[in-house]
């Protein structure tokens, strides 16, 4: 009985990442652009509820100040990352999303244990601008 209940446990545990695998795929395919996005992303996530200038996220991640900038505007524009628009104008993650919390959660698991496939899922999308180039000549119903 007691090995039942550990294969169960172990069955239900192994659901529960498979759930998570697909919904970090997701995410990543759907809201990440670039490998340094994600760990803007996640270098605001870990350190709710400090502030980051576009510099300081910059310096952590090895990049020029003007990607920094971009990539956490970028951030921002997709409303994964808030902005303080008082004296310092730093970026912050917003941790009042319970759900989105979550998801950054398996997010931080999965891209620390699965490096080279997250890695992979990001460097095989298109480009932000082909996807956008694309989205264009979509056809899409008329709103009547």
């Amino acid at each position: 009985m007691h090995d039942e209940t550990l294969n169960g446990d172990h069955f239900l545990t192994e659901r529960v990442d498979q759930v998570n695998s697909e919904r970090v795929d997701a995410f990543i395919v759907d809201e990440i652009d670039s490998v340094p996005h994600l760990e803007a992303l996640l270098l605001l996530w870990r350190g709710a509820p400090q502030h980051f200038s576009a510099a300081e996220i910059a310096r952590q991640l090895y990049i020029s100040p003007g990607q920094g900038a971009s990539i956490a505007e970028d951030l921002h524009r997709r409303g994964l990352i808030a902005r303080d628009h008082s004296g310092s104008a730093g970026f912050f993650y917003d941790t009042q999303n319970e759900s989105r919390n979550g998801l950054l959660a398996a997010v931080d698991a999965t891209y620390r244990r699965e490096l080279i496939r997250i890695s992979g899922i990001i460097h095989c999308k298109p480009s932000a601008g082909v996807r956008a180039f694309a989205n264009a000549f979509r056809f899409r119903k008329d709103k009547d």
